[in-house]
């Protein structure tokens, strides 16, 4: 149940980071930065996908 609740929680966290995040080299860093400052809890959402990825 608890794996469940984590594969669910990365999947929808990696969607939502997958919607404003840019690929190209010289526009990544600034796009993350942008998520974490910019999009509304955006910085939670990165810290629980990465969190939930280790």
């Amino acid at each position: 149940s608890l794996l469940g609740v984590c594969l669910i929680l990365q999947i929808t966290t990696g969607l939502f980071l997958a919607m404003h995040y840019t690929s190209d080299t010289a526009t990544a860093f600034s796009s993350v930065t942008h998520i974490c400052r910019d999009v509304n809890y955006g910085w939670i959402i990165r810290y629980m996908h990465a969190n939930g990825a280790s």
